[in-house]
């Protein structure tokens, strides 16, 4: 747990005819989007998502918000909101509803497909509240109404959240495409209404904030992935997110129209794409599928679809990368990278492209051609949305430190004052009432990581273990003493493990072990535990000096 400002107080009880706007993740970070609204008693959560590990992570598998500030007031949840079915604003439900599992979960028919697929994988069934665009539904105090955007999954929804407090407008993820590929443009005439009506808070995706312009609309790509596919003389592999249905449309029809046949590989490529076409999102024509096990029943005439477009180590590309994968990549495949790279991954990705090329595989990335476009709002479509709903306050999500800033600016730019744009991060508590917004002190609030089957169980001390022991190696020292005299009787006994293979290195320091632990002795400091530190600071000075290394020293004292 860490909190993020010590100098603010915790909050005080909530007023009467306030709400309080928390975030548990989202802010300062793109990933593990969840905030929490509290009005009289109750709470609402909007989005329940994952963040994806960084390389200085090791070990972990995914990172959940913390939950801690409602856990012992789960009975007070009155509903989970999702916004839209992307990992980091769906993945993080299943280990919410481990703790309480009768939580309504509120979302649209394809958002709610993706998040029950997932909960039936670990045997949790939930209340699931299908809404649509343009529907009004009231959950304890809160009235919701939910509002069509545009992003790179379908069915994604604003939600416009009314209580006695004020009206607050929470975009989710959202673009202004204005010729999407399923038609389904985002309801400006909507925002206006709401704006009209009066928007107290205007909560703003701000990923592309600092990007000029507008984002460019998801049918430019379909030349460019046309012109790739047709050039490609053997197989082509595109790599892409499981919830990204639109891009796979695209690499379905363009497939189609050179006499491919597709396959999807990864197990939730494969469940999310099935889900998707049962439900009307995805058209995929007849006998175009095949099985990814009968590959070679098709020649070089296939499309293959899968996951791990960000460098993940367990997904079907980076093990096609380093060779473990039963689909092996050669010279004449052309891999696809169709996604953009989420900050942090830039390492995996490019370490995958690099052996990707080495065997002799021809890599097409957004760097190199148009072959993905965000599906986030650009500064010149923020700009419009801000003029249209005209809010009293601003609170910018979803983006890290440069993209919060950056979408204030704008709000700013369009006549909302500096003081009503609140630029927060993670556990910094907002209380609204009467068209005012401000910040009523902080919680505290830390990452809670997944490893395997543990949850929370790692620490940020376990992850500094991990990189010492990644980075630096380690170094145990086994001593034998006498106890009634301190002796030395056998060792001391030097082992290294990723810091030298040269044992007669080590000579030297053995002589200052023993010297340090005799005087050490003759001071009167006794205890195995006592003359443990006095081996551990022995070596650790003589490693930093000599080798300028900072390794894990393990020193062990046994008493005879």
């Amino acid at each position: 747990m860490n909190h993020p400002h010590p100098d603010l107080p915790y909050p005080s009880k909530l007023a009467a005819k306030t709400l309080r706007i928390v975030a548990l993740g989202g802010l300062g970070e793109i990933g593990r989007n969840m905030t929490v609204f509290e009005y009289e008693g109750k709470l609402l959560v909007v989005d329940c998502g994952v963040l994806f590990p960084e390389e200085s992570q090791p070990g972990i598998d995914l990172i959940l918000p913390d939950f801690e500030y409602i856990r012992e007031r789960l009975d007070d949840v009155v509903a989970v909101a999702l916004t839209h079915g992307h990992e980091d604003h769906i993945g993080a439900v299943p280990y919410l509803l481990r703790e309480r599992s009768d939580i309504p979960i509120v979302g649209s028919k394809l958002t709610l497909a993706f998040t029950e697929a997932k909960l039936k994988e670990r045997r949790i069934t939930a209340p699931m509240v299908e809404v649509k665009a343009g529907m009004i539904q009231k959950f304890g105090p809160f009235e919701l109404e939910f509002v069509a955007v545009n992003h790179s999954i379908p069915d994604a929804l604003a939600i416009a959240i009314r209580t006695p407090a004020g009206l607050v407008l929470a975009t989710g993820d959202f673009k202004m495409d204005q010729l999407p590929l399923d038609g389904r443009i985002t309801d400006l005439a909507t925002f206006a209404r709401l704006g009209a009506e009066g928007v107290d808070l205007f909560m703003v995706d701000s990923t592309n904030a600092d990007v000029p312009g507008f984002t460019t609309a998801e049918r430019d790509i379909s030349p460019v992935l046309d012109r790739v596919i047709r050039q490609t003389e053997r197989r082509v592999i595109v790599a892409s997110f499981a919830s990204h249905v639109h891009r796979i449309q695209q690499i379905i029809d363009v497939a189609e129209s050179h006499g491919r046949k597709v396959a999807f590989v990864g197990r939730s490529m494969v469940r999310n794409m099935k889900l998707a076409e049962d439900l009307g999102y995805l058209h995929i024509p007849p006998n175009l599928i095949v099985d990814s096990k009968n590959l070679k029943d098709y020649g070089d005439k296939v499309v293959l679809i899968c996951t791990g477009s960000q460098g993940e180590p367990l997904a079907a590309l980076s093990r096609m990368a380093n060779g473990d994968h039963e689909i092996q990549v050669g010279k004449g495949d052309t891999v696809i990278l169709a996604s953009s790279l989420i900050p942090g991954n830039e390492n995996p990705v490019y370490r995958v492209i690099n052996e990707l090329t080495r065997f002799g595989a021809n890599v097409v990335h957004k760097g190199n051609a148009m072959v993905h476009v965000s599906g986030h709002a650009s500064a010149g479509e923020l700009l419009y949305c801000y003029n249209i709903v005209k809010p009293k306050n601003v609170m910018p999500i979803h983006g890290e430190w440069r993209h919060l800033r950056a979408n204030a600016e704008l709000a700013i730019k369009t006549g909302v004052s500096r003081t009503n744009t609140l630029v927060v991060e993670n556990g910094i508590v907002v209380d609204m009432a009467d068209g005012y917004a401000d910040v009523a002190g902080a919680i505290p609030v830390g990452f809670v990581y997944v490893d395997g089957q543990s949850i929370g169980e790692i620490t940020e001390s376990s992850l500094k273990d991990r990189r010492i022991l990644g980075e630096e190696g380690f170094i145990s020292v086994v001593v034998v003493i006498e106890s009634q005299t301190g002796k030395i009787v056998a060792g001391p006994d030097i082992h290294a493990r990723g810091f030298t293979e040269d044992n007669a290195l080590f000579n030297e320091v053995k002589g200052m072990i023993e010297k340090a632990l005799a005087t050490a002795v003759g001071n009167g400091i006794n205890g195995t535990h006592q003359l443990q530190q006095v081996v551990r600071k022995t070596v650790g000075s003589w490693v930093g000096d000599k080798h300028r290394r900072k390794p894990m020293i393990v020193p062990v004292v046994i008493e005879v």
